[in-house]
Formats: C-alpha cells, sequence, structure tokens
C-alpha cells in the first residue's frame, strides 16, 4: 500500500511528460527546418509558460480530494477515537474480525508506549540507529541522481546525448514509460522479494546504467548506448530506491514515534532534492567537467554514491518483509 505513493509520482511524472510533449507541439515528423525552429522559438518564448500554467489543473484537484481522505488508523486510536479507527480499518479493506484485531493489537502498543514515562538509554539509540537509517535511505533516494536526471532530461537529452530541441520532449517519455513499468514490478515484488533484495538489486543496477550513460558521454560515443544506460538507472531506481525507501521508513519506526521519525527522514529526502537538483547544473556546466570528463561528472557521482549506498544497505538495513507494524516494532 505504502508503495502506491511511489507510483502516484511516477504516474505524475509520466502524465507530464506527456502534457509538456503535446504542448510543446507533439510528432515533429515531416516538419522542415523552418517550422521547427518556429515550434522551437514559440516553446521557449510561450510554451514553457503554459507548461507551468497547466499544473493548476492537477493542483486545485488535489486541493479538492484532500478532503476525502481518511486519518490514520493509528493516529485516531492515539486520540482515543476508537470508533473511527475501527470504520478507517474496515474502509481499508479489512473484515470485521481482522479490523477489530488490528486495533487490539494497534492499541496495545499505544499503551505500552504510555508506560514508558522515560526512555532509556538503550531505547533512545535504538531509536536513533533507526532514524539514522531512515535518513540515510532518505539521502540516497537522491543524491543517487534520479531526479536530477528526471528533472533535467530534456537538457541531457538535448546537449550531453545529442538530440535535437525538437526530440528532448519526445525522449523525456521513454523515462516516464520506463519508471511507470518497473515501479508496477516492484509492488508486485516487494512483499514477495523483500526489501534488501529489490534495494541491493536496484543500486547496482542504476550503478550499471550511469556508468554505462557517463562512458559514452566521457568518449563522446553518443546514441542507443546512452539512452540504454539512462534507461537501465531509471528501470532499476523504479525497482528499488523509489518504492522500496518509501516502504522501508513507513515501517522501521516504533508506534509513538513513527510520525515524527518519518517527517525527519522525508524532509531530509526533500532537502537533498533541493541540493541535488540545484547543484546538478553548476557542476555539470562547470569547466571542469567540461574540460576533465567531456560532460560525464555528474554521472559519475552519481555512480559513486549508488555504491556507497549498496554497502549501507548491505550492512545497516533490516528485512521487513512479512511482518506487521508492531511485529517489526517489537523486533528492531
Amino acid at each position: 500500500m505504502v508503495s502506491l505513493n511511489q507510483l502516484g509520482i511516477v504516474t505524475g511524472f509520466f502524465v507530464v511528460f506527456l502534457a509538456t510533449y503535446f504542448i510543446g507541439g507533439g510528432t515533429t515528423a515531416g516538419l522542415s527546418d523552418a517550422e521547427l525552429a518556429a515550434r522551437n522559438s514559440y516553446n521557449t518564448e510561450q510554451g514553457w509558460r503554459v507548461m507551468f500554467w497547466s499544473e493548476l489543473i492537477p493542483a486545485l484537484a488535489f486541493l479538492v480530494l484532500l478532503f476525502l481522505i481518511p486519518h490514520s488508523p493509528r493516529w485516531l486510536a492515539l486520540k482515543g477515537r476508537t470508533a473511527q479507527a475501527l470504520s478507517v480499518l474496515k474502509r481499508l479493506g479489512a473484515d470485521d474480525a481482522a479490523a477489530e484485531a488490528e486495533l487490539a493489537e494497534i492499541n496495545r502498543s499505544l499503551t505500552d508506549d504510555a508506560k514508558k514515562k522515560s526512555l532509556d538509554p538503550k531505547v533512545l539509540a535504538g531509536l536513533g540507529g533507526l532514524v539514522m537509517i531512515g535518513v540515510m535511505l532518505s539521502v540516497f533516494q537522491q543524491v543517487t541522481g534520479i531526479n536530477a536526471i528526471l528533472y533535467y532530461g530534456a537538457e541531457i537529452f538535448s546537449n550531453a546525448l545529442g538530440y535535437g530541441p525538437e526530440d528532448a520532449l519526445k525522449q523525456q517519455l521513454w523515462l516516464g514509460a520506463v519508471n511507470f513499468a518497473f515501479t508496477f514490478i516492484a509492488i508486485f515484488t516487494v512483499d514477495r522479494w523483500g526489501r534488501r533484495p529489490l534495494l541491493l538489486t536496484g543500486l547496482a543496477g542504476m550503478f550499471l546504467g550511469l556508468m554505462l550513460l557517463g562512458w559514452t558521454v566521457f568518449s563522446q560515443q553518443l546514441g542507443l548506448w546512452s539512452l540504454a544506460g539512462v534507461l537501465v538507472f531509471i528501470a532499476s531506481f523504479a525497482l528499488s530506491m523509489g518504492p522500496v525507501v518509501w516502504v522501508l521508513i513507513s515501517e522501521i519506526f516504533p508506534n509513538r514515534a513513527r510520525s515524527l521519525a518519518m517527517a525527519i527522514a522525508v524532509g531530509a529526502q526533500w532537502l537533498f532534492n533541493a541540493i541535488v537538483s540545484n547543484t546538478f547544473p553548476v557542476v555539470n556546466r562547470s569547466a571542469l567537467n567540461a574540460e576533465s570528463f567531456n560532460g560525464a561528472l555528474p554521472y559519475f557521482i552519481f555512480a559513486a554514491f549508488c555504491i556507497v549506498a549498496w554497502l549501507f544497505v548491505a550492512k545497516f538495513v533490516p528485512e521487513t518483509k512479512g511482518r506487521s507494524l508492531e511485529e517489526i516494532e517489537a523486533a528492531l
């Protein structure tokens, strides 16, 4: 269920890529050089404004749909609104017996937490370690480069991969489609294969994709292999660091601290999203990148972070497959 959050994100990306492609004029097949130049001029002067204004439609829809979202059963139970918590559990798909059993488990967990008037050093140390895992997973999700490539896909295709401006928006559709498709694979395998195997496999694939992309850019052998490197990276991310990180940070924290701990982890995620998305253009256009790496430096940096993330997951990240939140809390 948590991985559906990532599905919503990648669906949004794919819809955006489709929208910008068609706002930008759609297919360029059969257009003359003059017509291509006119379309590019329109997009750089006016088309990008239409793309931004089109965001009002999903923003308003989101505002309206927010009023239909139920409260978390755990939050309702914490506030003593037991009947509403039970109703939400049933609404989320549990039958009467399963909903009552789940609510009893939630209440037991909350009661145990309430009895702990203070936290002993061991509990603090354990919680600190879990928060560190959640924060580092969020950081690695960003510093391995996914949003730099998604945000600047058109620029990457135009500049690094040699596609003209008339093709850049079309090539982004490949990114969105692959991201969308492989997120479904993750959703259907995260409870079958487990969290750690997906993360380790995905990070290895991300590293290989980035190295392939980086090498083709460095050697200036741009073309099909460059596109393949980008798509392998995107597919591997969608299979692992995209949905699985969200699943893990929703599972590993105890009930009493879940909301605060997740807020810290997600805050770190968006902080490093901002850092990566703002530093990528600087590094990409730097003299060092142009003179010594032929434009490949950002991809080699992202690949290095994939190695660090793989080692971190292998050593520190627990497997939570097949356990309820309360079972995970007891085990960790």
